[in-house]
């Protein structure tokens, strides 16, 4: 919580200015508790067995199909159902972005700018596993917590990388269904969350970011094959970096039309009376306002390339064509995903089935080709047409470590399983699951070898049973108290 003497006096005085007689309930929004949300992921539980095993009283966000409101004394993040990726902490009001953007199983789809991942692992949902899921974060150790996140929520249809929209751009050109821009702004809709986000604002710092995401869009924009559809959002309440934002792009690009938000009922509408120039439609894009729902500030424009199904056909083909021209399978070089081998893929594949015991129902959910990735066996999107000469930080799903000419199974094929999925598996209860994330050993129930342990139905890892005792193989990086 936040007050007038802590925010920025140039921002007030422009949000009066904007406002006019509605500023006063903007303002003391600011001495309000700002609210709390996570959001189930559909990829691992129903919302019936949800909120079943939900150890603390939740509420239901009116714009996100998944999202919920907590109490912020719950802790939710310092619990084994949080490490287990049962839910993920993200705010309210960002929940509604990936709701515009709509994706759909066996879709193509980027998040150009997806670090720490909220919304890739929201789309992720949405796609329940089927079609392509690229992940893009240009500063390398944000790339890192995003693919930490992918990973948690046992996501394995997705591949996280680390590039430029116009490295992108080149490579992918009019290759995706949708597009999400979640761009970098100046944070004016986070200032009652963060303090660091006003101590940053300046009247430069905005048309700086404006200018930032023009150059972001032009290039997204090349991504999005025709009929598909390109999502635009910040945190920010700037009408340059919203509004104004959206109408130069579509001053310079006609391929291009807003779309009305399918919720915008919800949310308010976007301000064409505070430009000088708007575009038409404007007034479709969406805002969310502190002082009118229990969220923080955001902005959403759904737009769509225009096209016909034969130019879609003959563009998407083509870059896919190219793509598949620069995949040289007999290449292995480091940073680049290597070999797929016949070999390897059937010793993997009889070490998943024999010592583990993975069922033909997860074969089925997990189409895709296994590669080789250093020591690492992943397998990878069947979608993805090409890999190398990017900077890639995961694949696809990591499935196992080669060591010495043996498999050891990898923590991420843990986060993907259901109880249904593995023969191998031993229940565990709330206890002895908070000893195991601590790095403990617990008492094995069952027969020698690795084995998957599950509280309340979700996996939390692999141990190895020997001589009555479950030996800890949970990640020594990410062990913890809770």
């Amino acid at each position: 919580m936040c007050n007038e003497r802590s925010l920025p006096t140039a921002f007030l005085a422009k949000m009066e200015r904007l406002l006019g007689g509605e500023y006063e309930a903007f303002l003391n929004s600011y001495g309000e508790q700002r609210r709390y949300g996570l959001r189930r992921n559909p990829l691992k539980i129903t919302e019936e067995d949800f909120l079943r095993v939900m150890p603390f009283p939740l509420q239901k966000i009116s714009w996100a199909r998944e999202g919920y409101y907590y109490d912020a004394v719950s802790q939710p993040g310092r619990h084994v159902l949080h490490e287990a990726g049962a839910y993920y902490i993200q705010e309210p009001s960002a929940m509604a972005v990936v709701e515009a953007l709509a994706p759909k199983p066996g879709e193509r789809i980027l998040d150009l700018c997806a670090a720490p991942g909220g919304k890739t692992t929201q789309i992720a949902g949405k796609m329940q596993g089927e079609g392509l899921l690229v992940a893009n974060e240009v500063i390398g150790d944000r790339a890192k917590i995003l693919s930490q996140n992918v990973e948690r929520m046992g996501i394995a249809n997705c591949v996280v990388c680390s590039e430029k929209p116009e490295r992108l751009s080149t490579l992918f050109s009019a290759f995706f269904d949708r597009v999400l821009v979640d761009a970098p702004c100046s944070g004016e809709g986070m200032f009652r969350k963060e303090e660091a986000a006003r101590g940053e604002w300046s009247e430069t710092a905005v048309l700086m970011c404006a200018e930032r995401q023009m150059a972001i869009l032009r290039e997204a924009a090349k991504l999005v094959k025709p009929g598909g559809v390109l999502v635009y959002s910040t945190c920010t309440f700037s009408p340059e970096e919203n509004e104004g934002t959206i109408s130069a792009f579509l001053r310079e690009n006609n391929a291009y039309d807003i779309e009305e938000i399918s919720f915008a009922d919800l949310l308010a509408p976007g301000r064409p009376d505070w430009l000088e120039h708007a575009a038409p439609g404007i007034g479709q894009t969406a805002r969310l306002w502190p002082h009118r729902l229990a969220g923080e500030g955001h902005f959403v424009a759904r737009l769509r390339r225009n096209g016909n199904a034969g130019v879609e056909e003959t563009e998407v083909e083509e870059s896919k064509a190219a793509s598949e021209k620069r995949f040289d399978r007999k290449k292995n070089r480091k940073g680049n995903v290597g070999k797929e081998d016949s070999q390897l893929s059937g010793e993997a594949a009889l070490f998943l089935e024999k010592e583990l015991e993975i069922k033909e129902a997860w074969n089925k959910k997990h189409a895709g080709r296994m590669i080789r990735f250093g020591e690492q066996i992943y397998l990878t999107p069947c979608e993805m047409p090409a890999l190398t000469g990017i900077r890639i930080l995961r694949p696809g799903l990591q499935l196992l470590t080669e060591k010495k000419n043996r498999f050891e199974p990898a923590h991420a094929l843990a986060l993907s399983l259901l109880p249904d999925d593995i023969g191998k598996r031993q229940d565990v209860s709330l206890a002895e699951a908070s000893a195991w994330l601590r790095g403990e050993s617990l008492s094995s129930q069952g027969e020698k070898g690795w084995t998957a342990l599950f509280y309340e139905g979700f996996c939390i890892g692999f141990g190895k049973a020997s001589g009555g005792q479950m030996k800890n193989h949970y990640p020594k990086g990410l062990r913890k108290s809770l």
